[in-house]
């Protein structure tokens, strides 16, 4: 909680120029209108959205990583942010729509409906909806967009000048509009990943094992699709499809918890919150007076991290 209240604060008074701490302060407890208070008050929808996306991620990633007992899942394994872009791309050339809010509709579709097909496939295999014909899917479905994608792109150079913008991972679209649409999904998403956490872990045994534990295997499974859907649809929706934040904060957090999933999964949520609140002001601070967009940090600074939890076996044992 300490290191969410200390980013949160950062986030507000770092824009390309740093806001006195006061101006923090002052501008929710004693407005006065002042520039300084100004500056801090725009930043309150891109701190929330942070706050809200790095959450999201963290526990997608978490409830991935479980559902599928593979320790290099993330909530891109089923094709969320592949298919979330395709419908971006696809809205931006069929339909012409470039308003912030046109774009979060179609990402959020464009996620569920990978997961659909992908974890269809996956279950109308012969083994079933395993980790290994979930993973197998999800690369289907994530090889079939990227193509489409390319090919949209390389045709279409208006769309491609809007996508790419898109593309990186941003905060700076942020909106309490958007926010206000989709915190519904968050919420609803967020319910549902903590309440099946506990199978979680009957499922990090096997499927069998499970089964004998009294566990409904193909139930679990659903719910955490769905959570992961609303949550990483969600995400993916609000600031583009974001790396590392929900593949490297899972291990960290069980590399410091151990392996139970009602803890992993929220404390995944507060460390992604956080991740992502650090790599913005980060961005901020290195390319000032411009933005270094924080979807690009997030790999800069997550790839190391996650290279160092590898080599510690503790952090990667499912």
């Amino acid at each position: 909680m300490g290191a969410i209240l200390v980013s949160v604060s950062y986030s507000c008074f770092v824009r390309p120029e740093i806001v006195p701490i006061d101006a923090v302060w002052n501008a929710f407890f004693q407005p006065d209108g002042s520039t300084d208070q100004a500056a801090v008050l725009s930043r309150v929808p891109t701190t929330l959205t942070g706050l809200l996306v790095g959450a999201a991620l963290g526990m997608g990633g978490a409830l991935m990583q479980g559902m599928a007992r593979n320790p290099l899942a993330d909530p891109g394994l089923l094709g969320v942010n592949a298919g979330a872009s395709l419908f971006v791309v696809l809205g931006m050339t069929l339909l012409g729509w470039q308003a912030p809010l046109a774009i979060v509709w179609c990402a959020l579709a464009g996620a569920a409906v990978a997961v659909v097909i992908g974890y269809g496939a996956a279950a109308a295999s012969p083994g079933g909806a395993t980790p290994v014909t979930l993973a197998l899917a999800g690369a289907a479905v994530t090889a079939i967009a990227t193509a489409v994608i390319t090919g949209i792109l390389i045709v279409d150079e208006s769309t491609l000048e809007s996508f790419r913008f898109w593309q990186v991972g941003s905060l700076t679209a942020a909106s309490f509009s958007s926010l206000a649409q989709l915190g519904g999904f968050l919420a609803l998403g967020a319910v549902l990943a903590v309440a099946c956490a506990g199978r979680l872990n009957a499922l990090a045994l096997g499927d069998d094992v499970a089964r004998g534990l009294g566990v409904r295997v193909g139930a679990a499974r659903i719910t955490a699709v769905v959570a992961v859907v609303l949550l990483c649809g969600a995400a993916t929706a609000l600031a583009g499809p974001i790396a590392f934040v929900g593949l490297a904060v899972p291990h960290a957090v069980r590399f410091l918890v151990g392996a139970d999933y009602r803890w992993i999964v929220p404390l995944s949520a507060a460390g992604g919150a956080t991740f992502l609140l650090v790599c913005d002001v980060i961005g901020r601070l290195l390319a000032r007076p411009g933005v270094l967009e924080v979807g690009i940090v997030t790999g800069l600074i997550g790839a190391p991290i996650f290279i160092v939890l590898l080599r510690r076996r503790k952090a990667v044992g499912l």
